[in-house]
């Protein structure tokens, strides 16, 4: 039962990770501690995150507390990081990173041998309580610890257990994916403001179709292109957009840019 979650690092995704274990909706409340490099950014990260989260600068102290040690720190130092707490490190201790491309045999290769590890990939849309997780165990993590992370996880989104050899793909189609999406809802946003529309407003139009639409994907389980031709009626406006998307190759370059980003992952792992 993991009763502290230990986050080392608070950048983007620490911070998003820890913001959304504290502000869960459901699911039992987790103590949350944080350490960070500069003391001062865990400091104010854990005022930020509320009564459940505190912050230390003794490291030593922060691993032997950790049930579950998320590292979420660069993916070019992360194997320094897991060398400096391996002496610390207790067997029932799972240890949990988000780097990019730093895969669970290089991972292994810091720490004792047999430790539990994870491999996660979350996106940032964690800290609205709408992140999706992917999670790749070694042979040591027990099919109850697997559980237990996929509940903390799912506390502010969506998890799923995934192959590692799927990873590149997860991040092509979720880690990355939140940019294109803030790319499309700022386009639309402009395309409405060519039209007379105040900005403020067109945002908040284009935000909540996509976050409807996509609702809609995942609570009906209705096939995407039948949902897209539900909307598009004969020679209606609808239509007539759709047909100038595919003039300009839109779904040619959202599946080249989740080509893009998996392809990226793959040779930033293959420098390790």
């Amino acid at each position: 039962m993991f009763k502290t979650i230990g986050i080392c690092g608070v950048g983007n995704m620490g911070y998003a990770i820890g913001k959304g274990i504290a502000q869960a909706r459901n699911g039992e409340r987790k103590n949350l501690l944080l350490y960070n490099i500069h003391p001062a950014k865990a400091q104010a990260a854990a005022k930020d995150f509320g009564s459940s989260a505190a912050a230390t600068e003794d490291f030593t102290a922060f691993i032997a507390a950790a049930d579950l040690l998320i590292v979420a720190v660069k993916p070019h130092i992360v194997a320094d990081v897991l060398r400096k707490a391996a002496p610390f490190l207790k067997p029932e201790q799972v240890v949990l990173s988000v780097a990019a491309g730093v895969d669970l045999a290089a991972l292994a290769t810091c720490l004792p041998a047999r430790s539990k590890i994870i491999r996660a990939m979350p996106n940032t849309p964690v800290v609205v309580n709408a992140g999706m997780t992917s999670l790749t165990p070694n042979e040591a993590v027990t099919a109850s610890e697997l559980e237990e992370v996929l509940c903390v996880f799912r506390c502010f989104g969506r998890a799923e257990v995934v192959d590692e050899a799927l990873i590149d793909a997860v991040i092509g189609i979720s880690g990355s994916s939140p940019a294109y999406v803030y790319m499309f809802i700022e386009a639309l946003a402009d395309g409405a403001v060519l039209e007379g529309m105040p900005r403020d407003k067109a945002y908040t139009f284009a935000a909540q179709a996509v976050m409807g639409a996509a609702k809609t994907v995942l609570e009906t389980g209705v096939h995407p292109g039948k949902l897209k031709d539900n909307v598009c009626s004969p020679g209606g406006t609808t239509i007539a957009a759709v047909h100038t998307l595919e003039e300009y190759r839109f779904r040619a370059a959202i599946i080249h840019a989740v080509q893009t980003a998996a392809e990226r992952n793959r040779k930033m792992g293959s420098k390790k």
